[in-house]
């Protein structure tokens, strides 16, 4: 599985935390948040974690109809894959709304 979206975000996501806390910003961390649209890091996670589902069931469904194609702990291996990263996923988005509602808790 390609992480390199999510250390993006992650990157993203440090860098904007330390400039709201008043910290430095690094060079690295400023080109790395300019280098990447936050929106689209997470939509292309998104669409990555959605593809991993995809095609995990796909080879699902061809070995329960008996293609020999597939086979069982490729099958396995695959669905773990993508229960994996929709675990991730989903870690990602309480964050981000727990971020989120930090921010609106703060007093201005």
């Amino acid at each position: 599985m390609d992480t390199k979206g999510m250390e993006q975000m992650l990157d993203l996501l440090r860098s904007t935390a330390a400039q709201a806390g008043g910290g430095p910003r690094s060079a690295e961390s400023s080109a790395r948040a300019g280098d990447a649209d936050f929106a689209q890091v997470l939509k292309n996670s998104i669409d990555q974690v959605n593809n991993a589902q995809k095609q995990a069931t796909q080879m699902a469904e061809n070995l329960a109809a008996g293609n020999t194609g597939q086979n069982l702990h490729e099958v396995i291996a695959a669905l773990q894959t993508a229960s994996i990263s929709f675990q991730e996923m989903v870690q990602v988005r309480n964050r981000l709304v727990s971020a989120y509602e930090n921010v609106m808790n703060m007093q201005v």
